[in-house]
């Protein structure tokens, strides 16, 4: 529904999800950026960024990250890499690929997230399928729905929705300012660096049944 503006006088009434204390998340991000550090990029209202990112209408960090390790990284390396080859796979390149980790955090708290994952969900929240799944040429209006969802729902801490990339699990998205201090806690004895030799290995192990693997690390110059 890209085309519509929410309905005037309405009041919306997400469906909702809690996330247990204790639930272990999966997170594919930067090296430079610490497991459990949320974004606190502000993004431009049309023009752009991602899906469900802050604009400076609604300033909020955020942090995303999915309920298995294969759905978090396809989220981030999967963008737009097509089938490709006599094998028909998935070519991650090493460059790319080695600029990122894959961790895991353990909430320390409850939290509650709208609950996009269904027709029912979606429709509470007056969308459909295109929310979700829209390209990104639609992020502008994907933002300012978050926004509005926000707006009605002051209590909510993120979102959880059916990941585009690896159906029919997971997506998260949660929010920095009422998340509260402290809500993830990372386990850092199971991070994944996919610029190590053994990292590789795992996402290229992780991503396997969905025809997807990391190209061959780059030798050193002069080897």
């Amino acid at each position: 529904m890209a085309g519509h503006a929410p309905p005037e006088g309405a009041r919306m009434e997400p469906l909702v999800r809690v996330l247990p204390a204790g639930t272990e998340l999966y997170r594919c991000h930067r090296e430079t950026r610490a497991p459990g550090s949320f974004n606190p990029s502000h993004q431009h209202a049309f023009f752009d960024g991602d899906r469900f990112g802050a604009t400076e209408q609604d300033p909020f960090s955020y942090l995303y990250a999915a309920l298995d390790p294969v759905t978090a990284l396809s989220e981030v390396l999967l963008r737009s890499v097509r089938f490709d080859g006599p094998s028909a796979q998935r070519r991650i390149p090493w460059a790319r690929a080695r600029m990122y980790c894959l961790s895991v955090l353990r909430t320390t708290t409850d939290l509650v997230l709208v609950d996009l994952m269904t027709a029912e969900g979606l429709a509470a929240v007056w969308q459909d399928s295109w929310l979700v799944d829209a390209e990104g040429d639609d992020y502008a209006k994907t933002r300012y729905w978050v926004r509005l969802i926000r707006e009605h729902a002051a209590d909510v801490q993120g979102l959880m929705w059916q990941s585009k990339r690896h159906r029919p699990r997971e997506a998260i998205q949660l929010f920095g300012d009422r998340c509260g201090d402290g809500p993830l806690e990372p386990v850092a004895e199971r991070t994944v660096r996919l610029c190590t030799e053994e990292g590789a290995a795992e996402a290229r192990r992780l991503l396997g049944p969905v025809r997807a693997t990391l190209s061959e690390r780059e030798a050193a110059p002069g080897r």
